[in-house]
């Protein structure tokens, strides 16, 4: 008797194993219809053309999904979908693309093959259509003339989004979430995987139990493609970080908020704010507590980005005050300081000049000040100087990197390449090879040019850097910068509010990544709380003593 039992007993684990192997989780249907949706969206020859309206036939599709225990089910009910779309001829012009030079760093359709999710004859179907898919304009996607960054079209934007509604809700994660898979150059570079990143989030969309956490979703989702261009606030998450803030900048300098500046000295002076004050704690938590668990909500390419985009947010709050406990002059010391509301008070005028001349012959460049009309005027001012300064600590007031090159350069060699979207394969890229830097021919500047730099430069401030870097006689010294470059493709979320990826990939000529990394730094230099105090800008002072150690 005990064999017989036992033999059916292991009959039954094997029943109990075999279904929980094939019953899909709630999250594995819902990602699947995600990359199907999108994967049809932009390669399926009717859809791509815009002869369906796409958000109903995924709201539509839905129950069914939802409804589906097994692959089996759930593949069905995509064929079923799918042949419902109408049939497909032979592209002719689909395999025309063989002497392109692709960077595949971020394509991946990988996932459909996966027979734990889909039956063979679906993924047979899908293959097809990968095969034999859309050529020409889309309706949903189209790209710029000059960059080929996207440009999103023709997208419903659910003016009166209501967050309570789980189809729109999911509807904006799975946009996004096929954006990002498909045109996003930068793709390959995120923290977490980004199918991973599809998984996370789909239970954040399907169950928010307030406005707030739909909100602080999107916010994360967007942040978890790592893009210092891929921002996401509004008034919906302005309201849960608080609006009202102190007069100061700051800097996060080991673990802590070091005030660098203020916005209005009048309100630093009626708490005793000083420049170099260190703040370690914020209403009795840690400074670093307190960035490790909003980090998913902030944005940035890398962390020097993201400890500046979090300047914005660290002290905000809904009150018009806050404690916080701080070094100065090594004593430590706690106090409650005044909050304000931005219309408030107003932001002192900034007396920067835009260029000068430093002591030992040197000239000194403030790039966020100058004009394209002003280069001739400094390069004659400093014509006979022994080096020139530019402060790209900054983002530039105007695209002045072509007429200063010709001063700089001799060579005008390439100082970058780019990659694009190629529309007809979504989600492979196209290598371009950028455009010359701008040369005489003789070199004009026989002087040292330095660029100081940090994680204030972003996008066309980088852009500026790789530009000068390629002169005769460039060093650039500082910090990591943002390593958000390239042209930004900016869109609607599905609650109507903006946000964008960066739309093109931009690289060295040596294919060196500037996204997430930042620029080239051929000297490593930061500032330190004791500096900040003691009102020095130990940046410019590094690029001096390099300049005078090298005459």
């Amino acid at each position: 008797m005990k064999k017989p039992l036992l033999i059916f007993c292991t009959l039954l684990l094997s029943f109990q194993v075999a279904f929980a192997q094939s019953t899909l989780s709630e999250t594995e249907k819902l990602a699947s219809t995600a990359r199907i949706w999108g994967f049809l969206k932009y390669y399926h020859p009717h859809v791509a053309k815009g002869k369906f309206n796409w958000d109903e036939e995924l709201f539509t599709l839905l129950p069914s999904v939802k409804a589906s225990k097994t692959k089996e089910e759930l593949s069905q009910v995509y064929l079923t979908w799918v042949e419902s779309l109408g049939q497909i001829g032979a592209c002719k012009r689909c395999n025309s693309d063989q002497n392109v030079e692709y960077f595949d760093k971020n394509f991946d359709l990988s996932w459909i093959d996966n027979d734990q999710v889909f039956t063979a004859d679906l993924s047979l179907k899908l293959r097809y259509i990968e095969q034999n898919r859309h050529q020409g304009k889309k309706y949903y996607v189209t790209a710029g003339k000059r960059a080929k960054n996207i440009i999103i079209t023709n997208e419903n934007e659910y003016k009166d989004f209501d967050w309570s509604n789980e189809n729109l809700r999911l509807l904006s994660l799975f946009r996004y979430w096929n954006y990002v898979e498909y045109f996003s150059p930068y793709k390959y570079q995120t923290e977490m995987d980004w199918d991973g990143v599809l998984h996370k989030m789909i239970p954040k969309f399907l169950h928010p139990k307030t406005e707030r956490d739909f909100y602080k979703a999107s916010m994360e989702l967007v942040v978890s493609l790592n893009d210092g261009h891929a921002s996401f606030y509004n008034v919906k998450t302005i309201n849960f970080i608080g609006s009202y803030i102190i007069p100061a900048e700051f800097m996060i300098i080991d673990d802590k908020a070091v005030f660098t500046n203020f916005y209005n000295d009048s309100l630093a002076r009626v708490d005793n704010l000083q420049i170099g004050d260190a703040i370690s704690k914020i209403d009795g938590r840690a400074v670093k507590a307190i960035f490790d668990e909003q980090e998913k909500y902030i944005t940035g390419s890398n962390l020097a980005k993201k400890k500046a985009s979090w300047r914005s947010t660290i002290f905000n709050g809904a009150s018009d005050a806050v404690e916080i406990e701080y070094v100065r002059n090594n004593e430590t010391s706690t106090k409650t300081i005044r909050r304000y509301l931005l219309a408030d008070f107003k932001i002192d005028p900034k007396k920067d000049e835009k260029f000068k001349t430093l002591g030992g012959n040197i000239g000194y460049v403030n790039t966020g000040l100058i004009d394209r009309k002003d280069v001739e005027i400094i390069m004659e001012e400093f014509k006979n100087t022994d080096a020139i300064i530019f402060d790209i600590r900054t983002y530039p007031s105007a695209s002045f990197y072509q007429t200063l090159s010709k001063y700089i350069n001799s060579t005008g060699n390439s100082f970058y390449k780019s990659t694009y979207p190629d529309l007809n394969y979504p989600g492979k890229f196209i290598w371009k090879e950028g455009t010359k830097s701008f040369s005489s021919k003789q070199l004009q500047y026989k002087g040292k040019v330095v660029l100081l730099t940090n994680e204030k430069a972003i996008s066309h401030a980088e852009f500026t850097i790789m530009c000068l870097q390629a002169g005769d006689n460039v060093t650039t010294i500082g910090s990591q910068t943002s390593g958000a470059d390239g042209n930004v493709s900016d869109f609607k979320m599905v609650d109507g509010y903006r946000t964008g990826i960066s739309g093109i990939g931009i690289f060295y000529p040596d294919g060196t990544e500037t996204q997430r990394k930042g620029v080239k730094i051929d000297i490593e230099a930061n500032p330190t709380i004791e500096g900040i105090a003691a009102g020095k800008d130990e940046i410019l002072e590094k690029a001096i003593d390099f300049i005078n150690l090298n005459l």
